[in-house]
């Protein structure tokens, strides 16, 4: 529940942020006359857009499983990390069209030094922003936050970039007041769009794998079935391990094989134990065993995950 009332606080704190900084970045962008800072406007409707959809996600996943969705609703998070990302690609292309035109038809910028004003307040904002949403991201394993934060740290690269554009136009204009710098504007907000994309593609690959039910990582893969033959000699043999995310929820399934004279009572027991002792280590799990009696007829998939030495298995065999 802390969690959730977490993760709300600051998806609200991210909407209202963006909604701030677009305000200021149209009003400064279309005084200067600047594509670039209006390009980085979009870039903070994006941003909002996003914050919005994370909301929405994090209110959502947090919801208790229900007969209609019995895994829970994690994967809205995954969907929310999705949309975002192609959100951005359709941002940065709007950015790569308008500087084209701009190119062909340049413009001395008016007063560009409220454009390195404003660029300085959002990567400012957005720094401040970006680390809150990531550490609360972390430590919920909030992919729609994550996702948010990612997109509030690109736009401060992408400010700073702008900032030093205009920084160029504002300083050269002074020392060479004849020089025409006026393509510099379109120009970095080419590189704004280009470093968008990069974080788009990304995103995307990130988010959208556990869409997919990739397997967790091969840190955790490697780790579930050697911890669980090395704490648990009445395990005989560990096989069909299977793995996915969604959202901050992990789902682990695998089959053991115990001696076939343990109890059912016993069998269940040791099931037990294993599912909190990974719960500890992978927090939000949900783990399922299947416990199997060992036939002494070694199949192909139970002998390679047997944990019994070779002698001791030809033993009870040839018994």
């Amino acid at each position: 529940m802390v969690d959730s009332r977490s993760k709300t606080r600051v998806a609200v704190l991210s909407v209202v942020s963006n909604s701030l900084l677009i305000l200021m970045k149209i009003a400064v962008g279309i005084i200067i006359g600047s594509v670039a800072v209006i390009s980085e406007a979009i870039h903070s409707a994006v941003d909002l857009l996003a914050a919005v959809i994370a909301l929405f996600a994090v209110s959502k996943s947090s919801q208790a499983a229900d007969d209609r969705h019995p895994y829970g609703h994690g994967k809205f998070e995954n969907i929310s990390g999705t949309v975002e990302a192609v959100l951005i690609f359709f941002a940065a292309a709007w950015i790569i069209y308008s500087a084209v035109r701009k190119l062909t038809k340049p413009h001395e910028l008016e007063a560009p030094s409220w454009g390195v004003l404003v660029m300085l307040v959002s990567a400012i904002v957005n720094i401040a922003v970006s680390q809150r949403l990531f550490k609360v991201g972390r430590a919920t394993e909030s992919v729609a936050l994550q996702a948010d934060a990612w997109h509030l740290r690109t736009d401060v690269y992408t400010s700073l970039g702008v900032m030093v554009g205009l920084l160029v136009i504002w300083v050269g204009g002074r020392i060479w007041p004849s020089a025409s710098l006026g393509w510099i504007d379109p120009v970095v907000a080419i590189a704004v769009a280009l470093m968008i994309v990069k974080a788009a593609w990304d995103l995307t690959k990130e988010a959208a794998a556990d869409l997919l039910d990739v397997s967790l990582p091969p840190s955790d893969v490697e780790w579930i079935p050697s911890f669980v033959r090395e704490t648990w000699p009445a395990v005989r043999s560990f096989h069909r391990l299977r793995t996915r995310k969604a959202g901050s929820e992990r789902f682990i399934d695998f089959h053991v094989v115990v001696d076939d004279d343990m109890s059912v009572g016993e069998a269940h027991r040791l099931g037990d134990e294993i599912v909190v002792a990974i719960k500890e280590r992978l927090p939000e799990s949900h783990v399922h065993i299947h416990v199997e009696p060992c036939a002494h007829e070694c199949s192909e998939r139970c002998e390679s995950g047997c944990s019994v030495p070779v002698e001791e298995r030809h033993k009870s065999e040839g018994a």
